[in-house]
């Protein structure tokens, strides 16, 4: 996405842009019936979206990489994901208003499960209440690592964030996270020279960790993943002249919504309630972020069916949105999590634009087939909030 190009024609306006995120909505045919989650699903209002709007499969990254949910939202909000490759940990720690300093190495932590030869298990710990994983890290705070200060801070679940603050540090870092069962954690390598000392720092407040939750159970071990620093990134207001709010009730998600510029809004894990939120903001704001977890957690877990109930869950609140009457809706997802692949996959992700200027497709559904047949055909995922924007008549004209 060219910026220079985006700030020439982006002008300010009152017109209504709203982005839902369906997180991992994509999927694939269940083998006893051919059908994908969506197509699965009862989905009356979403259709009605596809139908009276312009549908295609949008690709997060390039095709046939699998995109981690960070790349994904940042196609979605205009930002080159190769360009700003942001990692987890500062995505985390945004997330629960962790004051990161520029300087500062976060990481994105699970706590896991490893049997007695160091095999992981179990990745999520059983996804752990959140109150297990307090106490947890409470725990890993004794740890004391000469040079450094270091700060475990709680996020949600099974997940945790893990801070280290000092001189000469560097968050060129690999993960240990294989991110699947039946192996062992990896080695935590150094991907650039200045960030050797960093590798020794890590693998010792690793080894503490190992000893300190090694009688526990579920959690009796962590993963590391996403290290990373505050990147300069250029705000979204700045960009694309717009005031942009967000609703995201998971804390990665708040951080990388905070992380472009966008004010976090109070949110909660049901879509009626985050479109309550969207009203009771509607003039504050004229783009609004909205993300909706559910779908994803089911397809990690390979849950077809609890997918395909969530899905009609975000169905069944959509009139609530529609209600404020936005000038432009856009229907995405950040990556496929198919529920018979269970876990992120590479395929393009259905998507969904609906305005008054659209031009009507032939799609006449909300799921991957339909989606096939529209105007948009398959496409940059970074080409989503331009279009949003044409729709909404936030461009004027280039050139003479």
């Amino acid at each position: 996405m060219d910026f220079d190009l985006i700030k020439q024609v982006a002008v300010p306006g009152d017109s209504k842009i709203v982005l839902l995120v369906m997180d991992g909505l994509g999927g694939l045919p269940h083998p006893e019936t051919g059908l994908t989650e969506l197509e699965a699903a009862r989905t009356p209002n979403l259709d009605q979206i596809a139908r009276e709007g312009m549908c295609g499969l949008s690709v997060p990254v390039a095709l046939g990489i699998t995109p981690g949910s960070g790349p994904g939202h940042l196609a979605l909000f205009g930002y080159d994901p190769i360009k700003y490759d942001i990692g987890r940990g500062v995505l985390e720690a945004l997330g629960i208003d962790f004051d990161l300093q520029a300087s500062d190495v976060a990481a994105r932590g699970n706590f896991c499960t490893v049997d007695s030869n160091n095999v992981i298990t179990d990745r999520r710990a059983g996804r752990m209440a959140t109150e297990l994983n307090e106490k947890l890290c409470e725990k890993l705070r004794t740890i004391l690592i000469p040079g450094v200060d270091v700060f475990v801070e709680s996020v949600r679940d099974y997940r945790f964030v893990l801070v280290l603050r000092g001189e000469g540090l560097s968050g060129r870092l690999s993960g240990t996270d294989p991110q699947r069962e039946g192996m062992a954690p990896l080695p935590v390598t150094a991907l650039a020279p200045q960030a050797e000392r960093a590798v020794s720092l890590i693998n010792d407040f690793i080894e503490q960790a190992r000893s300190l939750l090694r009688e526990g159970q579920p959690a009796n071990m962590v993963l590391l993943r996403g290290f990373a620093q505050l990147p300069d990134i250029p705000p979204m207001a700045d960009v694309f002249k717009m005031k942009p709010g967000a609703v995201a009730y998971y804390p990665m998600y708040r951080g990388l919504a905070k992380l472009v510029g966008m004010t976090a809004l109070p949110a909660n894990a049901k879509l009626e309630e985050s479109f309550s939120v969207v009203a009771e903001n509607y003039e504050r704001f004229d783009f609004f972020f909205v993300h909706y977890k559910p779908a994803d957690s089911a397809g990690e877990d390979g849950d077809f069916d609890r997918k395909v109930a969530a899905l009609e869950a975000a169905d069944a609140a959509i009139p609530e949105l529609m209600a404020l009457n936005p000038d432009v809706v856009m229907i995405a997802g950040d990556h496929s999590t198919p529920a018979t692949y269970v876990a992120h996959s590479w395929h393009p992700v259905p998507f969904a634009l609906w305005g008054k200027w659209c031009r009507k497709d032939d799609a006449q559904g909300f799921n991957e087939r339909e989606c096939q047949r529209g105007a948009l055909g398959t496409f940059q995922a970074t080409e989503a909030l331009p279009m949003a924007m044409a729709h909404a008549g936030r461009f004027i004209k280039y050139g003479a």
